[in-house]
């Protein structure tokens, strides 16, 4: 009988722990995660988004570029369905009229101000080594590209962000066609507050 109980012990004792291991994995996955991808514009702090969004994906249809999509389950219940962008692979066009935040109801995505320009969303910055205008060759690929006036800059042949105007969308790395890419993204931290 006591070798029983030691034996549900044991087995108790190795399913909690299990569980924690689970959590800790899915949380750690969770914040991975969260250095790939951001908010669409205009988002509250997160803690404020995830309470406000009732992942109903009006922002999502919005997006006319499909650049807003939804979160996977694999990241956790807390984070699934709710809207996100990559712009490692596709930039925010920031449309004139924002409909992504216009779509949203619960004000999840809320425009501060008429005209208000949003956060920054990453950094960018042109890989001198990649870019070709700096090994020789003209490009120009990216030189349509930027939504914001004077973000991306020319010298000569030469595309140059401006980081004081640049906000980050990614639009111009879109286009780049070099591989791997010349524009490089850095992520800003989550707001939190």
């Amino acid at each position: 009988m006591a070798h029983d109980a030691d034996r549900r012990n044991f087995l108790r004792l190795g399913a909690n722990k299990a569980a924690e291991i689970k959590a800790d994995l899915a949380s750690d996955k969770a914040a991975w995660a969260g250095d790939n991808w951001i908010r669409p514009p205009f988002a509250e702090a997160e803690q404020e988004f995830l309470t406000n969004c009732t992942r109903c994906d009006k922002c999502i249809g919005a997006c006319e570029f499909n650049v807003i999509f939804k979160l996977p389950a694999d990241l956790g219940h807390t984070a699934a369905g709710t809207p996100a962008m990559d712009l490692l692979n596709r930039g925010c066009h920031m449309c004139a009229d924002w409909p992504c935040v216009a779509a949203c109801e619960p004000d999840a995505l809320k425009l501060p101000e008429p005209d208000s320009a949003p956060d920054k969303f990453a950094h960018a910055e042109i890989d001198t080594e990649q870019c070709l205008p700096y090994q020789g060759p003209e490009c120009g690929a990216c030189a349509d590209s930027c939504p914001v006036d004077g973000a991306l800059q020319w010298r000569g042949p030469r595309p140059v962000i401006n980081a004081d105007k640049c906000t980050g969308c990614g639009c111009c790395r879109e286009i780049c066609i070099t591989e791997p890419k010349s524009v490089i993204i850095s992520l800003l931290p989550v707001r939190s507050k």
